[in-house]
């Protein structure tokens, strides 16, 4: 268990982090990047569970520990046999998602417009998730493409982007009140 009894420690102060394995970084390179964005999708499901309730928030605070053990596996660098085996996100985290994906979406009208966030409180502070969500998901794909990582982050944000959509839709009485793309409606 981490245990942090003080805040500041001065080490960051020139620009460098220490990463899980102690290896010291620019706070501008692509891992701690990555898992910064991870830290702010994390924030934003935050703000949107105080407008949630019941099932929803607890789907939400179990998407936000997930996400601690995400960020936990960024920050850690892939290697063979380590002393010590890293936290890395699993496929039942996945699996979990997807389950909860399917389960929302059995009950949502039929969608035949692209949706634009809003409807309820809840739903737009969920879109916003989703689109950072994505942002730190294309992040940790550029990390991927220059240092190995662990291929189920990827996956994981990527159900989870979807995950946001579908919740924040059925927060929006199922679908019935979605806010609807209109093509060309102001030209």
């Amino acid at each position: 268990m981490v245990k942090l009894t003080k805040i500041y420690t001065r080490g960051g102060d020139t620009g460098h982090t220490s990463l899980g394995d102690s290896t010291r970084v620019s706070k501008t390179s692509l891992r701690v990047v990555a898992y910064g964005e991870v830290d702010e999708v994390n924030s934003v499901i935050g703000i949107a569970r105080l407008a949630v309730s019941g099932e929803a928030g607890a789907m939400l605070s179990r998407i936000q520990n997930d996400l601690f053990d995400l960020g936990a596996d960024l920050c850690t660098p892939e290697q063979v046999d380590p002393k010590y085996p890293p936290l890395r996100v699993i496929q039942e985290q996945v699996d979990r998602l997807e389950q909860e994906i399917d389960s929302l979406n059995a009950d949502l009208s039929e969608l035949n417009s692209f949706i634009l966030p809003g409807g309820s409180p809840a739903s737009a502070h969920l879109h916003l998730a989703r689109t950072v969500c994505r942002r730190a998901e294309r992040r940790i794909i550029a990390l991927g493409d220059s240092e190995e990582i662990n291929p189920l982050t990827v996956v994981y944000m990527n159900r989870l982007s979807d995950f946001l959509f579908v919740l924040g839709r059925y927060l929006n009485n199922k679908g019935k009140e979605d806010v609807l793309w209109v093509p060309g409606a102001n030209r």
